[in-house]
């Protein structure tokens, strides 16, 4: 796929998702999130921006951490995700924060201006990845820090099946990469790359837990990657794919539950 038409997808299917979102991921993201904020060590008055932000979840945590002296941007490829945190930051008085819509991989910010770059769980959905990391370096002051978190290997994420099960019915590559950066090495090998310095890697276990199929079903199809695909199915081709999804998670099926297991990778570098 061409990468402005994959950007473009990629714009309108998180705006779809939008509404969905936080219920279907916020809790499955947390230990991603929570490690990629330890390792960031963010301090009082620092500035940071937060690159793929969504709903704004790891931008509220970090804008408390650095203080009213601080200052955290969050950027979204997603209008309605930007709209969405930037709703939530006034009704949680947090002043100390803005959102911009824009593409990772062409920051509409200055050269050396941030302390710390955050990127959670946003460099598998772009293009050229090493693009947005060498933004990220762009943009940080010297000796400032980029931490990066994405999902790791296909065979350790019980989920994955969602991808070729959307292929097959919109006959068109959805996130094709989407694990190309899911080892310590590849991600660790393009901030070396890029540049960086005192990069460290570290892998974690996790699991997403679901009440129900339905939960299940609604947490990938409406509220991540596949979203904008998905609105085009009609309901005989959504349930066709529903059936498939949940056929191909039986196995972490406890009652009516359901416990996916997961994997992340969070690298930090030091410009």
């Amino acid at each position: 796929m061409d990468s402005r038409l994959q950007l473009r997808v990629q714009r309108y299917g998180w705006d779809k998702a939008e509404p969905f979102y936080e219920k279907g991921w916020k809790e499955s993201l947390k230990p991603a999130q929570e490690l990629l904020l330890k390792m960031a060590r963010l301090s009082e008055g620092e500035k940071v921006v937060d690159i793929s932000c969504g709903t704004g979840i790891v931008s509220f945590q970090a804008a408390r951490l650095v203080g009213p002296t601080g200052m955290v941007v969050g950027t979204d490829i997603s209008d309605k995700m930007i709209a969405a945190s930037a709703l939530k930051a006034k009704s949680l008085e947090l002043e100390n924060t803005s959102f911009k819509q824009m593409e990772a991989e062409k920051l509409a910010l200055d050269d050396e201006t941030f302390d710390v770059a955050l990127n959670a769980l946003g460099l598998m959905y772009y293009p050229n990845p090493e693009k947005a990391i060498e933004e990220m370096f762009r943009v940080l002051k010297p000796r400032g820090r980029a931490i990066s978190a994405v999902w790791g290997a296909r065979k350790n994420c019980g989920w994955s099946e969602i991808f070729p099960i959307v292929d097959e019915r919109v006959n068109t590559d959805v996130c094709p990469l989407f694990f190309q950066l899911g080892t310590m090495d590849a991600l660790a090998s393009l901030y070396q790359t890029t540049g960086f310095a005192k990069i460290q890697s570290e892998l974690i276990h996790t699991t997403l837990h679901y009440a129900s199929g339905s939960d299940a079903v609604n947490a990938v199809f409406a509220g991540g990657p596949v979203a904008m695909a998905y609105s085009r199915f009609d309901d005989k081709t959504r349930e066709e794919a529903h059936q498939a999804y949940l056929n191909s998670i039986r196995k972490y099926k406890r009652g009516e539950a359901y416990h996916i297991p997961g994997e992340f990778v969070v690298v930090s570098g030091e410009r």
